[in-house]
């Protein structure tokens, strides 16, 4: 399937992804990648591109989403694709204080790689900014990982017999290991980051108590 179709089911998975649905990208990408490291069936540059393409456009489709059916339709069908409330009020909170950063940032954190265009387009983030960071994060991201996996892919390559087979386990292993960690990190991060929101949201509802009527 990845020999005939490999660079087309890349850029589409990617794409859905960016939409708005719950899709594994990031595994896409890096198995794609390892494949043309280790058996040279595909071009890594075709796979970067089109994973780099998919980002871009499936986030300016989700951004577009968000921007023309706000936070209404989110709430009412959110849930369906992992959109719960907490994560509704992180996306606010985040897009309150941090705008761009979240956009580009995002893109390497999965709970709001799924959901960062809508975010952005529900909270009316100008387009031209929106457009910039996710080119930006989208390259970052997606040909960053095409690249380095293809580079491990041509090393597991170059080394035959038994050594071969122990360095690819070893590679895969700390590859793994890292991927391990930045989740670790991001369930911390978000729980932080959501916990923050909570206040946030509990001030603002004690400030429109307070407003005269």
């Amino acid at each position: 399937m990845l020999v005939h179709y490999g660079y087309g089911v890349v850029g589409v998975i990617v794409m859905f992804e960016s939409m708005g649905l719950p899709l594994p990208a990031e595994s896409v990408i890096i198995a794609a990648s390892l494949y043309a490291g280790s058996t040279h069936h595909l071009e890594i540059r075709w796979i970067a591109l089109a994973a780099v393409l998919g980002a871009i456009m499936g986030d300016n489709i989700g951004y577009l989403i968000g921007h023309h059916f706000g936070y209404g339709i989110l709430k009412k069908h959110g849930h369906k694709v992992g959109m719960t409330e907490e994560r509704l009020m992180l996306g606010r909170y985040l897009f309150r204080k941090h705008g761009g950063i979240v956009v580009f940032l995002g893109r390497f954190i999965a709970v709001l790689r799924v959901f960062v265009a809508l975010l952005a387009g529900a909270n009316r983030m100008p387009w031209h900014s929106f457009l910039f960071f996710n080119a930006m994060g989208g390259i970052c991201w997606a040909g960053g990982y095409a690249f380095v996996t293809y580079e491990l892919g041509k090393q597991i390559e170059k080394i035959s017999g038994p050594v071969g087979v122990v360095m690819a386990i070893l590679g895969v292993s700390c590859l793994i290991g890292g991927l391990i960690f930045l989740k670790k990190n991001e369930k911390r991060l978000t729980d932080e980051a959501l916990k923050e929101a909570e206040a946030d949201e509990k001030r603002d509802e004690a400030r429109a108590d307070t407003k005269p009527s």
